[in-house]
């Protein structure tokens, strides 16, 4: 949920149900293998670092994952690509419904990802950063062999630090262009956007990852946003001084990720454009869906093996995905 202030300026409401699923249950809810489902829609960039981190701990087997399609009405999230258009575990055909088994008054948004409670159906969690945090962290009981460490304590600093510059100027930047009602807003968010990205391109010319020297935190949220650019930001965002594929560094960075199990394989791009430019009827009237641009590219050498580093450190890549949960032929990078 969002609003535009006098000035045109995009806010986002970040008022999330912020109790956590913890090892110690201090919250009322502890980590428990097959007890909760994690609902997330392939279209949205915050569901997306949801869905990579899930499979790069290899939480697979213990959090089960409901899929929502990629657009929804101002009620919520559907599960319009089930049969009968119901989640199969949860029994719901929106994702309102275990806002309001929780929360019967809910007035904030119905927002992807979340966590439901299976047993009651009640939503526990749609507090997207701190969700992936606490994969990470309080859930390492049920990490597979060889899980990466996504938030290693050491590097915590800096990734929150990066995070937090990532987020304002990248992540929800894209959104402040995109909806900006007025166009002193629009070029505001536009610069400071582009500022922010000549700034990661300097950091990541010299160094293969955003913190340290394998994939953390950092890189799935930035990465999810990268992947979005081209099909959606560029041109329905109007984040158009230039393309990703224009910007060497951060497009051999994005490659780099996209080839890297968890990341590319959980993107879809038809998902994605499917949402943005039939949603947004504010911005895009006609909900007409563009064709391109050329995928092909994202799975070209991109060279930042020379920089070093280790994707996994001292883990390995997570399996393939399981056959339910692949991204549907045709969707991805060909």
């Amino acid at each position: 949920m969002a609003y535009v202030n006098p000035q045109g300026e995009f806010t986002r409401d970040q008022r999330y149900i912020a109790t956590r699923i913890t090892e110690d249950g201090r919250d009322g809810y502890p980590v428990e293998p097959g007890r909760y489902r994690l609902v997330v829609a392939r279209a949205c960039p915050w569901a997306n670092r949801a869905i990579i981190v899930r499979r790069l701990l290899g939480l697979e087997d213990v959090l089960s994952m409901g899929i929502c399609g990629p657009t929804h009405d101002e009620r919520s999230w559907t599960f319009d690509l089930d049969p009968g258009g119901r989640d199969p575990v949860l029994g719901i055909e929106r994702l309102q419904e275990a806002y309001f088994k929780r929360i019967p008054d809910y007035d904030k948004g119905i927002t992807v990802p979340a966590i439901v409670d299976e047993p009651t159906g009640q939503v526990v969690t749609n507090d997207f950063a701190q969700m992936t945090i606490d994969l990470s962290l309080e859930w390492t009981a049920y990490h597979r062999e060889g899980a990466p460490k996504l938030y290693p304590e050491e590097l915590r600093g800096e990734i929150d630090k990066i995070n937090k510059a990532v987020f304002t100027e990248v992540n929800n930047g894209v959104y402040r262009a995109g909806f900006a009602g007025t166009q002193e807003a629009y070029e505001k968010a536009y610069d400071r956007l582009f500022a922010q990205l000549d700034k990661l391109s300097e950091l990541l010319a010299g160094q293969r990852y955003l913190v340290g020297d394998t994939i953390t935190e950092a890189d799935v949220r930035l990465f999810t946003t990268l992947a979005r650019f081209d099909a959606a930001y560029h041109g329905h965002f109007k984040c158009n001084r230039s393309k990703l594929t224009e910007m060497p560094v951060l497009w051999a960075y994005a490659r780099d990720l996209f080839q890297t199990p968890g990341f590319g394989d959980t993107t879809d791009f038809v998902h994605i454009k499917q949402h943005y430019y039939i949603v947004h009827k504010d911005i895009n009237p006609t909900g007409v869906v563009p064709k391109g641009p050329d995928l092909s590219g994202w799975l070209t050498p991109h060279d930042r093996e020379k920089l070093g580093g280790r994707p996994f450190g001292d883990g390995t890549p997570p399996p393939p995905p399981k056959p339910a949960e692949r991204v549907p032929a045709g969707h991805g990078a060909s």
